[in-house]
């Protein structure tokens, strides 16, 4: 590849709004790094899909949207797409990919109980992918693991101003505590980056003697590293967000987008 000029953006994707919490680190690292951040409104949400939909549906809009808004870098900001879709989108893309990942190797160093929970969509709970970064980083622990889609819809609803239902929190502590070993769990992993948004929320349920992590920060280093070197402009300017139509949602106002350096909104 070429190297990319000043205004070449950094996209970021998602299948809603959980990706906004891997975007925020990265500004914080390339505070003028143009960007845009996309959300497949149309396919939310991910977690209940099949393998074999997502490996098709993420390269095939990746790739149309790479097409569109010619990105120095494509960030995969859900865990679901990642660990089903990553290696066909690097198969069919000709830029960096960036994936995410469950943070199960910090949180197998953090552990001190050696129990270690991790809640994030159906399909992400279920993947091998999982089993392997248990294998790799957690053997001798106990990993323990929970799918809630009710934390996707409840963390969308929370960045439209809506209150949370406690009982959606409630049970999603419920499904990891409630297993064999659950009491004695001190560290969850967020495994989708939409349950950041819920992290107060989710703090309190467990109480303050379990520690939530989730991988951004390391997302965004990674980011910084593979553009090291590379232009940006010289001062920052309002990103772009851009959602796939959807006959049952609409996108948040901008009032809600803007906090993240947003400053405008399209539909494709």
């Amino acid at each position: 590849m070429n190297a990319p000029t000043p205004d070449a953006p950094i996209l970021f994707f998602d299948s809603g709004l959980g990706g906004l919490t891997v975007l925020g680190p990265t500004r914080a690292l390339l505070p003028t790094a143009p960007f845009v951040y996309a959300a497949d409104y149309a396919g939310l949400p991910y977690g209940g899909k099949s393998n074999e939909e997502l490996a098709a549906r993420v390269p095939a809009l990746l790739g149309r949207l790479v097409e569109r808004y010619q990105p120095r870098l494509a960030v995969i900001a859900c865990n679901t797409a990642s660990t089903i879709a990553l290696a066909h989108v690097r198969a069919a893309l000709d830029l960096p990919i960036v994936g995410t990942v469950p943070a199960i190797k910090p949180a197998a160093e953090l552990t001190r109980s050696g129990v270690i929970g991790v809640l994030g969509t159906e399909a992400t709970v279920r993947q091998p992918y999982v089993d392997d970064l248990g294998a790799r980083f957690a053997g001798g622990k106990t990993l323990l693991r929970h799918g809630s889609p009710g934390l996707v819809t409840g963390a969308e609803a929370k960045l439209r101003g809506a209150a949370i239902d406690p009982s959606v929190i409630a049970r999603a502590v419920a499904g990891l505590r409630d297993q064999p070993g659950g009491d004695a769990l001190d560290v969850v992993v967020l495994a989708c980056t939409h349950f950041p948004l819920l992290r107060d929320e989710l703090q309190a349920a467990f109480g303050p003697d379990v520690r939530l992590i989730d991988g951004a920060a390391g997302i965004a280093r990674r980011i910084a590293y593979l553009t090291d070197g590379q232009r940006w402009p010289g001062a920052a300017s309002p990103g772009l967000a851009v959602f796939t139509r959807s006959q049952d949602r609409t996108p948040p106002p901008l009032a809600a987008l803007a906090p993240f350096g947003i400053g405008a909104i399209e539909t494709i």
